[in-house]
């Protein structure tokens, strides 16, 4: 095999931070970059190597930041750009690097170039934005939107409409134009020279359109599909070549893209070794296992067997061609210990601590979401009015006002996979509001705070937090975690996920039971082998307990 190039952001460990939901320094209810700051001490004890910062930029806030009005200003919400500029000093101070969510498939309605687009056809504007004319009294095509409804929205002044993928407020640049391009560039070059450490580019898959915008399948007797005319579009590894060649190259910066609809052979361009893209990307095939007659929303949980034939075909197929981004949930997904674990009383601990270990042990950049060292649980709101993501809210309409599903089925849906479950506040103690804020936090608190907290993480040397601290500092440590290729074992097994990692004449041994009844092993009976980590203390010959981890080194 070819010596895998080596790189930083390979060898680090990524913390993303949902800014509105981590700490609030003011009392308005809302997380803050003077929140973040004030708990940097609480990250370098953790061991993490970046902050992935989702967006802090200006914004109306329609989809919690990820309508952008101002790239280069801060929100409100969140502080100044004297504050961004001191959270980024500090942060290299505690050897803690920063790295910027860019979100430039689109941008917020209020943003000053679609201010100017929408104002005439006329306007040198115009084009930075995708305009069509009506077809038949109606909407250019049959696109839905991701956030439901049409994604096209009409605009009197005019009498066009203009495409939205997502919310009506989120226009869709068009990077057709070289100007976008231009501005989009340049944009990003002013972030690099104020010392940022990289960009986690959102749903930068989708920026390249197909040109004739045809009607797209229609899947839920509403809308049709677009996903197959955005998603991986025509041109979109010229535009990222072009971004690469005119910013990335210039730094030594850590860039992973989100991918929607990402094949693996279209991962294998994306992330390509020669470094042409980017670092590498995010794809969705082992959050999105499970859907019903209403795609995503379901109370379903995902099969191990399809978990690990999903990761597993991952980590084959990108070996020596491109690289892995490894994550259980962020932002946008469901609590991972809930998700994939057992949150039971009972279990919860254990269980987190082995997914940890499986995806940890794995070969590509772990990403940790706020709280899943604490392993922190989905809340489990029983009413509407307690959701705040407009993705969760429209579907509830869309899908109970119509008919197609009943208020309490979709509730249950909710609860289950809803993204409001990773944004409720950061549970760092077990007082009012888990420490998160004097205020009204600007969504409900796990109740279960009282409980899971960093407090009483800190305090308990057999924490969730400290199995984490473990993981992180053995991937710094070894090699063959980082570099090792990737073996996978017990293939057809419904309960245990295994594998090898291999380098130099070591043989790194992972096994990781996924149920909560006790299974026959012994993949770790090998005495001349050393022990790395497990989450249990006292091991059983030939035998893996609920939700055991263990990790073996042969030299």
């Amino acid at each position: 095999m070819t010596e895998e190039k080596k790189a930083w952001w390979k060898e680090a460990v990524i913390y993303q931070i949902y800014p509105r939901s981590f700490a609030d320094s003011n009392g308005d209810g809302i997380g803050d970059l003077n929140g973040i700051i004030a708990h940097l001490d609480y990250l370098q004890t953790l061991g993490i190597d970046v902050i992935w910062l989702s967006p802090v930029y200006k914004s109306p806030n329609d989809d919690n930041g990820y309508d952008i009005s101002d790239y280069r200003n801060i929100m409100d919400d969140f502080g100044t750009m004297e504050d961004f500029d001191r959270l980024l000093l500090e942060a290299h101070r505690h050897n803690i690097k920063i790295v910027m969510d860019l979100v430039v498939n689109h941008t917020s309605d209020e943003h000053a170039w679609f201010v100017e687009s929408r104002s005439s056809k006329e306007n040198p504007y115009r084009d930075y934005y995708i305009w069509k004319e009506g077809k038949d009294g109606k909407e250019p095509n049959n696109w839905g939107s991701w956030f439901g409804g049409s994604a096209w929205e009409k605009d009197e002044r005019t009498g066009m409409y203009y495409l939205h993928c997502f919310s009506k407020k989120q226009p869709d640049l068009n990077w057709e134009n070289p100007k976008v391009r231009d501005e989009v560039f340049d944009m990003m070059n002013w972030w690099c020279e104020k010392g940022i450490d990289g960009f986690r580019m959102d749903v930068i898959s989708m920026i390249s359109k197909v040109q004739s915008f045809p009607d797209g399948p229609v899947e839920d007797g509403l809308y049709g599909s677009l996903a197959p005319y955005v998603c991986n579009g025509p041109r979109v590894h010229e535009y990222l070549k072009e971004m690469n060649k005119r910013v990335l190259s210039h730094y030594d910066l850590l860039t992973v893209g989100e991918a929607s609809g990402v094949t693996i052979d279209e991962a294998k361009k994306y992330a390509n070794n020669d470094g042409s893209e980017l670092g590498m990307i995010f794809q969705f095939e082992h959050v999105n296992l499970v859907s019903g007659p209403i795609g995503k929303w379901t109370d379903q949980k995902p099969q191990l067997k399809d978990f690990r034939r999903v990761m597993n075909q991952w980590q084959y197929e990108l070996e020596g061609k491109a690289w892995n981004s490894l994550y259980l949930d962020n932002h946008d997904q469901p609590r991972a210990v809930s998700r994939f674990g057992n949150d039971s009383k009972e279990y919860r601990v254990v269980s987190a601590k082995m997914l940890a270990t499986c995806l940890h042990m794995m070969k590509g950049t772990p990403y940790i979401y706020q709280g899943e060292e604490l392993g922190m649980t989905n809340v489990y709101f029983d009413k509407l009015e307690d959701y705040r993501d407009i993705e969760s809210i429209n579907a509830f309409h869309q899908y109970v006002d119509s008919g197609i599903v009943k208020a309490e089925d979709m509730m249950r849906y909710l609860q289950e996979i809803g993204r409001d479950n990773a944004r409720t506040p950061m549970q760092w103690d077990d007082s009012k509001n888990a420490g998160f804020t004097d205020g009204t936090p600007w969504i409900n608190v796990n109740p279960n705070y009282t409980e899971i907290n960093a407090k009483a993480a800190l305090a308990d040397p057999d924490s969730v937090f400290h199995y984490y601290q473990k993981l992180i500092r053995l991937r710094h440590a070894l090699p063959i975690i980082v570099y090792g290729t990737f073996q996978g074992l017990l293939e057809d097994s419904e309960s245990i996920y295994a594998y090898h990692r291999l380098l130099d004449g070591q043989i790194l041994t992972v096994v990781c039971n996924f149920t909560d009844h006790e299974q026959n092993c012994n993949l770790c009976d090998d005495p001349d082998a050393k022990e790395l980590i497990s989450n249990y203390k006292v091991y059983k010959a030939g035998k893996l307990q609920p939700y055991e981890a263990r990790v073996i080194l042969h030299e």
